[in-house]
């Protein structure tokens, strides 16, 4: 999913994750950067990814929700935090990890996610 969302021409930057679903067990959720000067809205390039996952992989995919977001919380290495995203969204306790970059993110993210109906 992730190579069908880097492929907007307006998008960065961007990552998927499982959310906790009742019905389903999880579901997909993108964060997405966009890049500076982005021609679209943002709610029209998360349509716009929404619909290229459905063409690209499916409906099965499953594929509805997208998150606009300045940056993606990374370790000093480079590596996204994709783990400590998911316990944001499912609302559980995390611990910031020590090799992250900036932890002022987590509260970005966070924002991002309560946005889209998660991180009660």
């Amino acid at each position: 999913m992730e190579e069908v969302l880097a492929h907007h021409e307006d998008v960065a930057e961007c990552a998927v994750i499982g959310v906790a679903d009742q019905l389903k067990g999880e579901l997909p959720l993108g964060f997405l950067v966009l890049k500076s000067g982005a021609a679209k809205s943002e709610d029209e390039i998360v349509r716009d990814v929404v619909a290229m996952v459905r063409k690209a992989i499916g409906p099965v995919a499953a594929f509805k929700t997208a998150a606009v977001v300045q940056r993606l919380p990374k370790t000093r290495s480079g590596k996204i935090l994709r783990g400590t995203m998911k316990k944001i969204a499912d609302s559980e306790a995390y611990k910031p990890p020590a090799t992250i970059d900036d932890p002022a993110i987590l509260d970005e993210i966070k924002a991002a996610l309560r946005g889209v109906g998660y991180a009660k």
